[in-house]
């Protein structure tokens, strides 16, 4: 005989069978009960505002809330950086991360936070290839030229950058520092300006992320000599990597997702499961591909291990160079 007692069970014990797979899928039922900021510590514009916004469009539509993108920048990222870590742990604030954040850990002295002990890594997002760029009249068609040229003209090359700091400078401070040879470093306020001075003739040659560039390259505005990373690019494949000529360079830009620490571990593998997802999605992977990216794979572990590794890769190319921000 089914008593009423027996009947309340059996039903409840149904009810969490059924609820168990959302539970299993999302992590924490709970989160997120109400919209989630998404700081870019960048003006708008350009591949951070691009990859946040798809992102957090997927998220949006996978977890039941809006994440919202907010442009907070200033200091090299700083001041977006920083209004995320004094942020409550909870899930509602996340941060684009980037290179800058593993520069600046050791380029400026005067950094008001530890980076690595006042974020919790997230998850990876994209690593984007550097290009050295030249203009078409200097008389180089590679990077053995382009050093040759260096070392006969001493003093007369400039090469321009996104700003003193940036993974941009301190990619040619390496290379300068490999190749010996000397060049003036040119600073601008954005990559935009000192291409079109390059495609002038004013400024000789530029490193850039190839995301802002390879449509110029393409073009034929601009000759492109070598990139960064040890493997070539997917969207400049005939330009070879730097390394292939200058052993050990390498360099690189990269985005990934950060949060206060003390997140709860729980709300972060909830949005490093769904970021990693998102990445793997046919309109994102197309879409990053477009932008010249390569998606970052991993748990958040991997995440936070490659945080380390980067900060440690750009302190040995601070210290090679001898640039401290002022």
């Amino acid at each position: 005989m089914i008593t009423r007692r027996h009947f309340l069970q059996t039903a409840a014990c149904a009810a969490a069978v059924l609820a168990a797979p959302r539970a299993f899928a999302i992590g924490n039922p709970s989160y997120p009960s109400r919209s989630v900021k998404w700081v870019v510590p960048y003006a708008p514009g350009g591949a951070t505002d691009v990859l946040s916004r798809l992102l957090c469009q997927r998220l949006s539509d996978r977890l039941g809330q809006t994440f919202v993108v907010e442009n907070k920048p200033g200091a090299g990222s700083n001041i977006g950086t920083q209004a995320v870590i004094t942020s409550a742990p909870d899930g509602y604030t996340l941060l684009l991360t980037s290179t800058a954040n593993a520069i600046n850990a050791s380029f400026d002295p005067a950094l008001p936070y530890d980076f690595a002990k006042t974020i919790a890594p997230v998850a990876g997002v994209a690593r984007i290839p550097l290009v050295l760029v030249v203009n078409n009249d200097l008389p180089v068609r590679s990077v053995a030229d382009f050093i040759a040229y260096a070392k006969s003209n001493p003093g007369k090359m400039s090469i321009a950058s996104s700003g003193i700091g940036t993974s941009l400078h301190l990619s040619g401070e390496l290379f300068k520092s490999l190749a010996g040879v000397q060049f003036t470093h040119v600073p601008y306020r954005g990559s935009a300006p000192g291409l079109t001075d390059v495609m002038s003739g004013q400024i000789q040659g530029m490193f850039d992320n190839v995301t802002s560039s390879f449509e110029l390259v393409r073009a034929g505005k601009l000759r492109a000599l070598g990139v960064t990373t040890r493997e070539r690019s997917e969207i400049l494949p005939d330009v070879p990597p730097i390394a292939d000529t200058l052993a050990g360079y390498e360099t690189s830009s990269f985005y990934g997702v950060g949060a206060p620490h003390d997140t709860p571990r729980e709300i972060v593998d909830l949005l490093n499961r769904e970021i990693d997802t998102a990445l793997s999605d046919a309109e994102i992977k197309a879409r990053i591909a477009e932008l010249g990216a390569i998606p970052l794979h991993g748990n958040a572990g991997a995440f936070g291990g490659m945080l380390t590794a980067e900060t440690d890769r750009w302190r040995k190319v601070v210290e090679l160079s001898g640039i401290r921000k002022e």
